[in-house]
């Protein structure tokens, strides 16, 4: 098993095939398969597929950017981006498995040449100053202590006008959560911080607001929809809301850089967005579920 702890927790080393043999049961053709056909399991973050076309859809993409999807998981929502509107995607995560799997499935839905993954990490990217358009993250930065050097990683991979577009899980009022939960065991690997401390860190970072939704109540009836399902599949009968107490809600939000300004966050939900201040340009700034929250922008 990995070192890492974040890692092990997501490792499933059996994972590629057990995902194919779910797709076969279900009746899927595994030799043709579309991103439509993997969203039930390749979008695990909090409001699924809706919560990617919500987030798309702040960004406005016109298919021409290339995207980096930091804490890319099996690739779903860099799938989904690069059919859906055509843009090449490259994704990062820190899970080799997570890795091997998303480039199985690409293969598999024919996005070889519009989706690539490589394993890293995300407080040290390994790419380039200034090569993104777009830099994209969905339920990733709940495993990630160190938020402000996150931020400023991604706003350094950004070029200049480019957006970012974050969901996140973000502390509520709601108190700790009880463990465990998707992302974590154990409390030593998860980090939830309220809304306010992210937007603050955010703007640290060199980014503006410019719009924040929250999306806590539909990724709660999500959330609750998912149980109830589950608990029909296994034939356990009637599922009631889930009982675990929420620590808050998720944010939507776009940023983006304050020389460029336009960048969305949501909260779980709430939307805001951001872009880097041309203070920040100027030093060379690089550019939790109990709380939703997505967020794009862009960066000068």
């Amino acid at each position: 098993m990995p070192d890492n702890p974040v890692e092990t927790h997501y490792t499933r080393e059996d994972l590629g095939e057990a995902i194919l043999a779910a797709l076969k049961a279900a009746g899927k053709d595994i030799n043709h398969l579309t991103p439509d056909d993997l969203a039930p399991v390749d979008e695990f973050h909090g409001g699924q597929r809706p919560a990617t076309v919500r987030l798309a859809e702040l960004v406005g993409f016109t298919g021409t950017e290339r995207v980096l999807d930091v804490g890319s998981g099996l690739g779903g929502p860099s799938r989904y981006l690069a059919w859906h509107y055509g843009c090449h995607v490259s994704g990062v995560d820190l899970t080799a498995e997570f890795v091997r799997v998303a480039e199985m499935l690409t293969r598999l839905t024919g996005l070889v040449d519009k989706a690539d993954y490589r394993q890293g990490n995300a407080l040290d990217l390994p790419l380039e100053d200034m090569s993104f358009d777009v830099v994209w993250s969905q339920n990733a930065a709940m495993n990630i202590a160190d938020r402000d050097r996150l931020y400023r990683e991604m706003r350094r991979v950004l070029k200049p006008g480019g957006k970012l577009a974050l969901q996140e899980v973000a502390a509520g009022p709601g108190g700790p959560p009880h463990y465990p939960v998707q992302w974590a065991r154990e409390p030593g690997i998860s980090f939830l911080y309220p809304q306010e401390a992210t937007r603050a860190m955010l703007e640290a970072a060199g980014f503006r607001v410019a719009a924040w939704q929250d999306t806590t109540e539909p990724a709660l009836q999500s959330a609750t929809a998912r149980a109830r399902n589950a608990r029909s599949a296994a034939g356990i009968g009637h599922a009631s809301a889930p009982r675990r107490r929420l620590a808050g809600n998720v944010p939507q939000f776009r940023t983006q850089s304050r020389r460029a300004p336009d960048r969305t966050l949501q909260r779980r939900a709430r939307t805001r967005r951001l872009t880097p201040s041309p203070a920040a340009s100027r030093r060379g700034g690089r550019r939790s579920l109990l709380a939703p929250a997505l967020a794009a922008g862009s960066a000068a």
